[in-house]
């Protein structure tokens, strides 16, 4: 039966919480160690809109490390939506949206002007509300995404969250869902498994599935060894 699959990018500087993020909305679980994202990798959830209607999110991790952000070109092309990830309690990487945005359409060929913001469907999450430290005023992402948005359409969503414990991380996924025109894509099952054929603009990605997700990885797909101390957690909204 055919689903409807989106490809879904999450960017933003290193250390913001995109991994915790995403690992919060498919495994429900959190770690305070941190290591970092090199290159990205992907794992796909599928998720049931209001409507009843199956949605495949294949949700794409990226490196936030300058060092890497060549290979976002061939990690960007082809995206349904994208997700701007800071973190509130640090105000450098709310400054970097800008940044992240630009560079994500240029890579992406998404035609952008600052006169006319692009319509391409991103959504702003700040995270790590669980802290005490916020710097970053709802009002001020408020104000960032009317300023980035297009004038023809809606602002761009935001959100909070806190991949810690989980709060606002549902709400900000699944609005993916009713952003975007979903372009369909036909499953093919095989032995248990579903190869996804491209039917759109990505080209053939293929990943094997269970009952809730999907897990697959790109060629620069593993981790970088680190560990952060403290307990700052990763969060958004």
């Amino acid at each position: 039966m055919p689903k409807d699959i989106l490809k879904v990018v999450i960017i933003g500087d290193g250390g913001v919480g995109k991994t915790c993020l995403r690992n919060q909305f498919i495994h429900k679980r959190f770690t305070n160690a941190y290591k970092a994202t090199i290159g990205a990798d992907f794992i796909t959830k599928e998720i049931r809109t209001e409507d009843g209607k199956k949605v495949m999110l294949q949700i794409w991790d990226t490196a936030g490390q300058e060092r890497f952000q060549s290979l976002g070109v061939a990690y960007y092309r082809g995206a349904d939506a994208c997700l701007l990830v800071y973190d509130v309690n640090n105000f450098i990487t709310f400054s970097h949206l800008d940044h992240w945005r630009s560079e994500f359409l240029k890579q992406s060929s998404i035609p952008n002007d600052s006169s006319a913001p692009s319509d391409f469907p991103f959504i702003l999450i700040g995270n790590k509300i669980d802290l005490d430290d916020r710097v970053v005023s709802r009002r001020q992402a408020k104000a960032w995404s009317q300023q980035n948005s297009p004038r023809a359409g809606p602002a761009i969503p935001c959100f909070e969250a806190s991949a810690k414990d989980g709060t606002g991380v549902e709400e900000a996924f699944t609005h993916i869902a009713k952003m975007v025109k979903v372009p369909q894509m036909e499953l093919d099952m095989t032995n248990g498994s579903e190869d996804a054929v491209s039917s759109g603009r990505r080209g053939n990605s293929a990943f094997s599935i269970d009952t809730t997700s999907i897990t697959g990885a790109g060629p620069y797909s593993y981790r970088e060894g680190g560990s952060r101390g403290g307990n700052r957690g990763c969060c958004a909204w």
